[in-house]
Protein backbone atom coordinates (compact mmCIF):
# COMPACT_ATOMS: atom_id res chain seq x y z
CA UNK A 1 0.00 0.00 0.00
CA UNK A 2 0.93 3.59 -0.77
CA UNK A 3 1.24 5.81 2.17
CA UNK A 4 -2.00 7.58 1.33
CA UNK A 5 -4.11 3.93 0.93
CA UNK A 6 -2.53 3.11 4.23
CA UNK A 7 -3.93 6.06 5.77
CA UNK A 8 -7.31 5.89 4.77
CA UNK A 9 -7.24 2.21 5.48
CA UNK A 10 -6.74 3.23 9.46
CA UNK A 11 -9.28 6.00 9.56
CA UNK A 12 -11.54 2.69 9.62
CA UNK A 13 -10.36 0.35 11.74
CA UNK A 14 -11.52 -0.09 15.54
CA UNK A 15 -10.20 -2.18 18.03
CA UNK A 16 -12.96 -4.44 18.47
CA UNK A 17 -14.21 -6.30 22.46
CA UNK A 18 -12.27 -9.31 21.58
CA UNK A 19 -9.04 -7.34 20.45
CA UNK A 20 -9.38 -4.92 23.80
CA UNK A 21 -9.73 -7.61 26.19
CA UNK A 22 -6.51 -10.04 24.55
CA UNK A 23 -4.28 -6.38 24.15
CA UNK A 24 -4.64 -6.00 28.45
CA UNK A 25 -3.54 -9.47 29.20
CA UNK A 26 -0.84 -9.23 26.40
CA UNK A 27 0.32 -5.78 27.92
CA UNK A 28 0.77 -7.84 31.21
CA UNK A 29 2.87 -10.21 29.42
CA UNK A 30 5.01 -9.93 26.29
CA UNK A 31 3.24 -7.68 24.83
CA UNK A 32 4.53 -3.75 23.76
CA UNK A 33 3.38 -0.46 22.58
CA UNK A 34 5.39 1.92 20.71
CA UNK A 35 5.45 5.59 19.69
CA UNK A 36 7.18 7.14 16.93
CA UNK A 37 5.26 10.41 16.98
CA UNK A 38 6.16 11.37 20.64
CA UNK A 39 2.72 9.52 21.88
CA UNK A 40 0.30 10.46 19.34
CA UNK A 41 -0.46 6.93 18.09
CA UNK A 42 1.26 3.87 18.94
CA UNK A 43 1.57 0.57 17.31
CA UNK A 44 1.65 -3.06 19.30
CA UNK A 45 4.78 -5.22 18.99
CA UNK A 46 4.52 -9.11 19.43
CA UNK A 47 7.57 -11.23 19.28
CA UNK A 48 7.92 -15.25 20.35
CA UNK A 49 10.77 -17.49 20.24
CA UNK A 50 10.32 -19.60 17.11
CA UNK A 51 8.86 -22.54 18.79
CA UNK A 52 5.82 -20.84 20.23
CA UNK A 53 5.58 -19.77 16.18
CA UNK A 54 1.70 -21.21 16.50
CA UNK A 55 0.73 -19.40 19.30
CA UNK A 56 2.50 -16.35 17.57
CA UNK A 57 0.23 -16.46 14.31
CA UNK A 58 -2.73 -17.11 16.14
CA UNK A 59 -2.29 -13.51 18.15
CA UNK A 60 -1.56 -12.21 14.79
CA UNK A 61 -4.89 -13.90 13.23
CA UNK A 62 -6.84 -11.57 16.49
CA UNK A 63 -4.99 -8.46 14.93
CA UNK A 64 -4.74 -9.12 11.69
CA UNK A 65 -6.18 -6.39 10.02
CA UNK A 66 -4.61 -4.25 11.75
CA UNK A 67 -1.47 -5.52 10.52
CA UNK A 68 0.04 -5.04 7.35
CA UNK A 69 3.39 -7.37 7.34
CA UNK A 70 2.46 -11.35 8.44
CA UNK A 71 5.02 -12.73 11.29
CA UNK A 72 8.52 -13.16 9.98
CA UNK A 73 11.23 -14.66 11.44
CA UNK A 74 14.23 -12.46 13.24
CA UNK A 75 17.85 -13.54 14.45
CA UNK A 76 18.81 -12.37 17.43
CA UNK A 77 22.20 -12.33 19.06
CA UNK A 78 23.60 -12.75 22.33
CA UNK A 79 27.08 -12.96 22.56
CA UNK A 80 27.85 -16.61 21.06
CA UNK A 81 24.46 -17.48 21.31
CA UNK A 82 21.91 -17.23 18.18
CA UNK A 83 18.44 -17.77 18.19
CA UNK A 84 15.19 -17.25 15.77
CA UNK A 85 11.88 -15.26 17.06
CA UNK A 86 8.95 -14.60 15.12
CA UNK A 87 7.76 -10.90 15.39
CA UNK A 88 4.48 -8.86 13.89
CA UNK A 89 3.54 -5.06 14.17
CA UNK A 90 0.38 -3.39 14.06
CA UNK A 91 0.12 -0.13 12.06
CA UNK A 92 0.22 2.78 14.27
CA UNK A 93 -3.42 4.47 15.42
CA UNK A 94 -4.66 6.25 18.17
CA UNK A 95 -6.56 3.53 19.78
CA UNK A 96 -3.75 1.96 21.14
CA UNK A 97 -3.44 5.18 22.79
CA UNK A 98 -5.22 5.05 26.03
CA UNK A 99 -3.88 1.51 26.72
CA UNK A 100 -0.04 2.92 25.98
CA UNK A 101 -1.31 5.69 28.96
CA UNK A 102 -2.32 3.14 31.64
CA UNK A 103 0.30 0.91 30.84
CA UNK A 104 3.84 2.67 30.53
CA UNK A 105 5.18 5.51 32.98
CA UNK A 106 8.35 7.09 31.62
CA UNK A 107 8.94 4.44 29.13
CA UNK A 108 8.53 1.77 31.30
CA UNK A 109 5.87 -0.52 31.85
CA UNK A 110 3.51 -0.65 34.47
CA UNK A 111 0.56 -2.44 35.95
CA UNK A 112 -2.52 0.53 35.67
CA UNK A 113 -4.32 1.61 38.41
CA UNK A 114 -7.63 1.05 36.68
CA UNK A 115 -6.08 -2.74 35.90
CA UNK A 116 -9.25 -4.08 37.81
CA UNK A 117 -11.88 -2.51 35.50
CA UNK A 118 -9.41 -3.38 31.98
CA UNK A 119 -8.81 -7.47 32.59
CA UNK A 120 -11.43 -9.62 31.86
CA UNK A 121 -11.69 -13.51 31.82
CA UNK A 122 -10.21 -13.31 27.94
CA UNK A 123 -7.65 -10.82 28.83
CA UNK A 124 -6.45 -13.53 31.95
CA UNK A 125 -6.36 -16.23 29.44
CA UNK A 126 -3.19 -14.28 26.88
CA UNK A 127 -1.61 -12.95 30.24
CA UNK A 128 -1.58 -17.03 31.47
CA UNK A 129 -0.39 -18.00 28.03
CA UNK A 130 2.54 -15.47 28.30
CA UNK A 131 3.66 -15.54 31.63
CA UNK A 132 2.27 -18.91 33.32
CA UNK A 133 4.13 -21.76 34.32
CA UNK A 134 3.42 -25.47 36.33
CA UNK A 135 5.22 -24.92 39.57
CA UNK A 136 6.28 -28.34 39.42
CA UNK A 137 5.26 -32.00 38.38
CA UNK A 138 3.45 -32.69 41.47
CA UNK A 139 1.41 -29.62 42.06
CA UNK A 140 -1.40 -27.87 41.20
CA UNK A 141 -0.44 -24.79 41.38
CA UNK A 142 0.80 -22.39 38.78
CA UNK A 143 2.71 -19.51 38.76
CA UNK A 144 2.75 -15.92 36.84
CA UNK A 145 6.32 -14.52 36.14
CA UNK A 146 5.80 -10.83 37.26
CA UNK A 147 9.13 -10.12 37.95
CA UNK A 148 9.45 -7.17 36.25
CA UNK A 149 6.75 -5.16 37.90
CA UNK A 150 7.20 -3.94 41.07
CA UNK A 151 6.20 -5.36 44.88
CA UNK A 152 3.23 -3.04 44.71
CA UNK A 153 2.09 -4.04 40.96
CA UNK A 154 2.42 -7.41 41.86
CA UNK A 155 0.03 -6.69 44.94
CA UNK A 156 -2.53 -4.62 42.53
CA UNK A 157 -2.77 -8.42 40.38
CA UNK A 158 -2.85 -10.27 43.12
CA UNK A 159 -5.82 -8.61 44.78
CA UNK A 160 -7.52 -8.61 40.88
CA UNK A 161 -7.18 -12.66 41.15
CA UNK A 162 -8.58 -12.63 44.36
CA UNK A 163 -11.85 -10.00 44.34
CA UNK A 164 -12.90 -10.55 39.77
CA UNK A 165 -11.77 -14.25 39.82
CA UNK A 166 -12.09 -15.55 43.12
CA UNK A 167 -8.81 -17.10 42.88
CA UNK A 168 -6.41 -18.16 45.99
CA UNK A 169 -2.98 -15.86 44.97
CA UNK A 170 -0.42 -14.84 46.85
CA UNK A 171 3.37 -13.57 46.02
CA UNK A 172 6.46 -15.20 45.85
CA UNK A 173 9.83 -13.27 46.48
CA UNK A 174 11.93 -14.62 43.96
CA UNK A 175 15.95 -13.05 43.15
CA UNK A 176 14.67 -11.08 40.22
CA UNK A 177 11.30 -9.85 41.87
CA UNK A 178 8.32 -10.86 42.54
CA UNK A 179 6.21 -13.76 41.19
CA UNK A 180 2.31 -14.35 41.92
CA UNK A 181 1.43 -18.25 42.25
CA UNK A 182 -1.69 -19.37 42.11
CA UNK A 183 -2.63 -22.49 44.76
CA UNK A 184 -3.88 -25.50 43.23
CA UNK A 185 -7.16 -25.51 45.23
CA UNK A 186 -7.53 -22.68 42.60
CA UNK A 187 -6.81 -24.32 39.50
CA UNK A 188 -10.37 -25.65 38.53
CA UNK A 189 -11.98 -22.40 39.36
CA UNK A 190 -9.21 -20.64 37.00
CA UNK A 191 -9.53 -23.29 34.47
CA UNK A 192 -13.28 -22.91 34.69
CA UNK A 193 -12.72 -19.24 33.49
CA UNK A 194 -9.83 -19.33 31.03
CA UNK A 195 -9.80 -22.64 29.58
CA UNK A 196 -11.98 -22.07 26.10
CA UNK A 197 -9.24 -19.32 25.32
CA UNK A 198 -6.03 -21.48 25.80
CA UNK A 199 -4.64 -22.18 22.34
CA UNK A 200 -3.52 -25.61 21.89
CA UNK A 201 0.36 -25.24 21.59
CA UNK A 202 0.30 -23.62 25.24
CA UNK A 203 -1.57 -26.82 27.04
CA UNK A 204 1.48 -27.78 28.10
CA UNK A 205 1.40 -24.52 30.78
CA UNK A 206 -1.81 -26.45 32.09
CA UNK A 207 -0.28 -28.89 35.39
CA UNK A 208 -1.29 -32.49 33.76
CA UNK A 209 -4.30 -32.96 36.53
CA UNK A 210 -6.08 -31.00 33.88
CA UNK A 211 -3.93 -31.37 30.47
CA UNK A 212 -6.54 -32.14 28.24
Amino acid sequence: MHSNEIEAYKRDLKLSREQRDVLVGLLLGDGHLETQNGGKTYRLKIEYAIKNGDYCRHVYEIFREWVLTPPRERVVKSGEHQSVNLVFSTVSHGAFRFYAQQFYKDGKKVVPSMIKRLLKAQGLAYWFMDDGSVKSDQSKGVILNTQGFSRQEVERLIDVLKSTFELDAWERRQKEGYQIYISGYSLEKLLDQINKWIHPSMRYKIPKARRT
